[in-house]
């Protein structure tokens, strides 16, 4: 870094610890206050409303209750979110019928909003009502839970709610813990509706009336959110409050910046930094990290399997075996996160019906050039391979050593750097032959993934295949009870999957989460955040 650009720095910092300084004034004690700083922003209160970022998402998930959440487990000794175990949160019990077809949920007696006044079932029916009902982003999330219609959702008495399914649904349960379906203090929602906006989305984009851990204190969209505990929330584990009093969350753009203000102790846990700062930041053992898998996401190459020469099978198991896996793993992550190459089937099936599993490939340019030989091409051809400019530091290295190790058996490609509204655009019209992106899967289950992500013309279909058997077996898994039919459906799955590849997929990668030695109850949760209600201070 140049001595001007260090100064920037020193400048930026300062002014950043100035202000995080400025909102603990009021805090009670500097160990009560929790300091949080991200790259991205929080631009809204709902989390429904369409643009809404993960850190809203986090927001949210203090800010409001669910009827039920996630439970947590240990996945290679850290403590991540766990998709089988659905506990209460606004809901004191549920059961679900022996035929799978209706929910019922009694609420805690003592839960109130924030307010003062009680939680009620009618309550939960009106904001379950607006999921489903108004143009939000959760009425596609619980589309896919089986939940599509307010006459789904009855009130059995003012603490009883019923919910009722069309057909048995595995993901109905989890979908009610994602981040979408918060439960409103309806009286104050309709109190500011209009005939225009019934469900009160403008109101409620900058403002709360929930039932949730913390309270907002100011909010400045895209710069800073504070928030204050809610002394009668009494949801946390086990049967508390939250820990911190005080939240301040800031937005701070330069990933450097967010290293040196967690360094220096300005702040307390970041989540997106870059693997190289977090690597330093390791090696000098001030600060605790804990590097997180992140099992419900994917970073892959795709290939468009409409367009040519994508579109033949052959092309596609060319570039699979000219990939150099092991060297953009280390130029990428720095080796942080699970690989999914290199993986030896036995007898070509795949070893699970998990998705995603370990593929068998790895870097083989005999072989490429044979299947570039039979796929007519045997001289190569030439096309682009683009990313996201917001995904530079990972995704730039990668592409170099794609562009070089394709060129040694004929491919040529242009990189294209492409800004983050542009990706979007073009992945959503179709139009981008060759890239590289990533996937989530909040309900990380082996159907949820195909559904999502391998069906369908739209948008998360990256690689725009059209098979109908896989389409057919993914839609019959959604609804398999059986757990060993379930994980034969998954098999078939990952060996279709193989046999088109009509994307590659190369790793899942860590989520370090760097953070001060004190700061304690850190889960990996499946909105890729932190959340807030976890953390305590010893």
């Amino acid at each position: 870094m140049s001595v001007t650009g260090s100064r920037r720095l020193l400048t930026v910092v300062a002014s950043i610890a100035f202000s995080l300084a400025a909102g603990s004034v009021q805090a009670q004690t500097r160990s009560e206050t929790l300091r949080y700083v991200t790259g991205a922003s929080v631009n809204t209160l709902d989390p429904n409303i369409p643009g809404s970022t993960r850190e809203a998402f986090a927001v949210s998930l203090s800010t409001y209750d669910r009827l039920v959440s996630f439970g947590r487990k240990q996945l290679n000794g850290k403590w991540v979110f766990d998709l089988g175990k659905i506990t209460g949160e606004l809901a004191e019990s549920y059961e679900v019928s022996p035929d799978g077809l209706k929910m019922t949920f009694r609420l805690r007696k003592d839960a109130k909003f924030q307010d003062g006044t009680p939680v009620t079932a009618e309550d939960v029916k009106w904001s379950l009502d607006r999921v489903v009902t108004a143009p939000v982003l959760g009425k596609a999330q619980l589309l896919t839970g089986s939940m599509t219609s307010a006459d789904q959702f009855k009130v059995i008495d003012p603490l009883t709610i019923e919910v009722t399914l069309p057909k048995p649904d595995k993901l109905a349960l989890p979908n009610l813990a994602t981040v979408y379906p918060i439960i409103i203090n309806s009286k104050v929602a309709k109190a500011h509706a209009t005939a225009d906006d019934p469900w009160a989305l403008a109101w409620l984009k900058e403002n709360t009336a929930g039932s949730g851990a913390y309270k907002i204190e100011t909010f400045k969209p895209g710069e800073q959110v504070i928030m204050a505990r809610n002394a009668e929330w009494n949801r946390g584990t086990p049967d508390k409050s939250a820990f911190f009093k005080r939240v301040i969350v800031q937005s701070v753009p330069e990933p450097a910046t967010r290293a040196n203000l967690v360094e220096r102790g300005d702040a307390d846990i970041v989540v997106d930094l870059q693997a190289s700062d977090v690597q330093s930041l390791e090696a000098k053992g001030k600060l605790k990290v804990i590097s997180t898998p992140q099992y419900n996401s994917v970073t892959f190459v795709s290939m468009n399997n409409q367009i040519p020469p994508f579109d033949n099978v052959n092309v596609r198991r060319a570039i699979a075996f000219a990939l150099p896996y092991d060297d953009m793993f280390k130029a990428a992550l720095f080796g942080r996160g699970s690989p999914l190459f290199g993986a030896t089937w036995a007898d070509g099936k795949p070893t699970s019906g998990a998705y995603p599993i370990p593929q068998p490939v790895k870097l083989d340019l005999e072989k490429a050039k044979e299947y570039l030989k039979a796929a007519g091409m045997p001289d190569g051809f030439s096309t682009t391979f683009s990313f996201n400019v917001g995904q530079a530091s990972t995704a730039e290295p990668m592409a170099a050593l794609v562009k070089e190790s394709l060129a040694k058996i004929g491919i040529k490609i242009d990189i294209q750097k492409l800004p983050d509204a542009q990706m979007s655009t073009q992945i959503n019209e179709k139009k981008l032959p060759f890239f590289t992106e990533g996937i989530v899967a909040w309900l990380p289950s082996t159907d949820y993934f195909y559904r999502n992500f391998y069906t369908g013309n739209q948008r998360w279909n990256y690689s725009s295949i059209n098979n109908p058997e896989l389409a057919e077996i993914a839609q019959k898994a959604r609804f398999e009870p059986d757990a060993a039919k379930y994980e034969e459906d998954g098999v078939k799955l990952n060996a279709i999957h193989f046999s088109e590849i009509p994307q590659i997929p190369l790793w899942q990668p860590s989520q370090d989460a760097v953070m001060a030695s004190s700061v304690e109850g850190y889960t990996y949760q499946f909105h890729r955040q932190v959340d807030y209600r976890d953390l305590n201070r010893k």
